[in-house]
């Protein structure tokens, strides 16, 4: 195998238009913290003072969408439609899923037009899109620019059964993914030395980090045998163990010049290649099995090399930073340790001193006892007054209370004298209405009152009998006598 070391003059100008859609976000945020420049240092740094900006909903669903719509380029996504519907005004809307997830479609009236077919529910197909960030709900979606069915013709038959088997072997599970180093060293390239996307790779390369060690498998791309010198090229590369990262790839072209790289002999070799390997075959919508199977996968090779070189620039930026931090790192230590110094030579006192001061202490504390021992006794001796105070309003008065029994006696005395001559004045009344009714008063004015011998009163003389012995009863004594009857004449 060739080998190549590649120097060209420094340039310091980030590319920032091949970044490959799986790291431009995190890449693009880095580049623009990076690219302030780092502030001199100074013995003192001043402190900086750090003001927490905070987003509206719609500024932040706005700042995604913008990053979304800049490092996502339009890409082809194969699934399966659901939930399709067309509406009056022209403008379809879709759902496209596989078996683990599934996407929000929008296909504007303009490009639904032109489809010339009308998708249908459980269609599978594949849709050319521009991924974005519906603002008003925060739903991501795809504005899809146009459709085509899938499964058409037989190497697409033989992608999807290769693709399938590998899928079931696990052969694309994240999980087996290695992470690709930050400084690499050295970098491997599997592909032919006639192909344009080598010198594309060797000049960013170049550009992006001149002291990069380069080594170069070279072998087909394309044609006879060229799947089996891929795979062969990348065991080779893993036997030798000569560089931190591998790319595998090739320029852009149709899909009968990339089937090599839908091999599953060249899957297997990926997947069981030591060294991280990345997949660069063909444009940004190009997909081969190599992609699926590789520890990362870069749109074009150009991608590739900036996803597996450091950019020089930004190393030097981030050393400064580093070394800006590190300085201020000592600084801050170094004003600690100062500290430390000051408080303890404060701490560090002469014993004629301290004896002075616990004696001024001892002091202080023996006038605040007799202080307290003297508020104590005042405290009590208010309060033994209190309590007699209590105990003289509590005494009884005896004098008084003679006086009170006195006043009583003679209250009760004229009071019994009151009542006793209203009780006589009400007999006396009494007796006067008495006399008035009784028949007595009457006797006194001549009249008299004659019962007979059985007591009951005359009324007339013919009630009594010849004979009978009547009485009379007269004002003052009772006359007896007895009823002649009449003579003749």
């Amino acid at each position: 195998m060739a080998r190549f070391h590649a120097s060209v003059p420094r340039d310091p100008c980030p590319v920032g238009g091949d970044l490959p859609p799986r790291t431009a976000l995190a890449r693009s945020a880095y580049n623009h913290a990076m690219s302030r420049p780092a502030p001199p240092c100074a013995p003192f740094p001043a402190p900086e003072a750090s003001t927490p900006s905070v987003l509206s909903v719609s500024a932040l669903a706005r700042a995604v969408r913008e990053a979304i719509e800049r490092d996502l380029p339009a890409l082809w996504v194969a699934g399966e439609i659901s939930n399709f519907r067309r509406y009056d005004s022209g403008h379809c809307y879709f759902v496209l899923k596989d078996r683990t997830a599934q996407v929000r479609c929008v296909m504007f009236r303009g490009r639904a037009a032109l489809l010339g077919w009308m998708p249908q529910d459980g269609m599978e197909v594949e849709a050319r899109a521009v991924p974005t960030l519906y603002e008003p709900r925060g739903d991501f979606q795809l504005n899809v620019e146009t459709l085509r069915r899938a499964g058409r013709g037989a190497l697409h038959a033989a992608f999807e059964r290769t693709k399938a088997k590998l899928q079931a072997e696990g052969l694309f599970e994240g999980s087996r993914k290695r992470p690709l180093p930050a400084f690499a060293r050295t970098v491997g390239i599997v592909t032919s030395t006639a192909a344009a996307a080598l010198r594309d790779l060797l000049t960013t390369l170049a550009r992006r980090a001149p002291s990069l060690r380069v080594i170069i498998y070279p072998t087909l791309v394309q044609g006879e045998g060229a799947a089996r010198q891929i795979a062969r090229a990348i065991e080779v590369a893993g036997e030798r163990r000569e560089c931190d990262v591998l790319v595998v790839g090739r320029g852009g072209g149709s899909i009968e010049d990339l089937w090599a790289f839908n091999e599953e002999v060249v899957a297997r070799a990926l997947a069981q290649c030591p060294i991280p390997t990345v997949s660069a075959v063909g444009h940004e919508t190009d997909f081969t099995i190599a992609d699926f199977v590789a520890d990362a996968r870069a749109a074009t090779p150009t991608a590739a090399a900036v996803l597996v070189s450091p950019d020089a620039a930004e190393v030097a930026r981030m050393l400064a930073a580093l070394r800006l931090r590190l300085r201020r790192a000592q600084q801050r230590l170094l004003e600690q340790r100062m500290q430390r110094v000051d408080l303890a030579s404060r701490r560090l006192v002469h014993p004629g001193a301290r004896a002075r001061e616990q004696g001024a202490a001892l002091d202080h504390l023996r006038w605040r006892l007799a202080s307290a021992l003297q508020q104590g006794q005042a405290r009590r001796g208010l309060a033994l007054e209190r309590v007699a105070l209590a105990l003289v309003q509590a005494a009884p008065d005896s004098r008084e209370l003679r006086a009170g029994l006195e006043r009583l006696a003679q209250r009760l005395a004229h009071a019994g004298e009151r009542r006793l001559a209203r009780s006589t004045a009400r007999v006396e009344r009494a007796q006067s209405s008495l006399g008035h009714l009784s028949p007595l008063a009457v006797l006194e004015r001549g009249y008299s009152i004659t019962r007979g011998a059985d007591g009951r009163l005359l009324r007339e003389a013919a009630a009594a009998a010849p004979g009978e012995r009547i009485e009379t009863t007269l004002a003052r004594g009772i006359l007896r006598s007895r009823v002649e009857p009449d003579g003749p004449g």
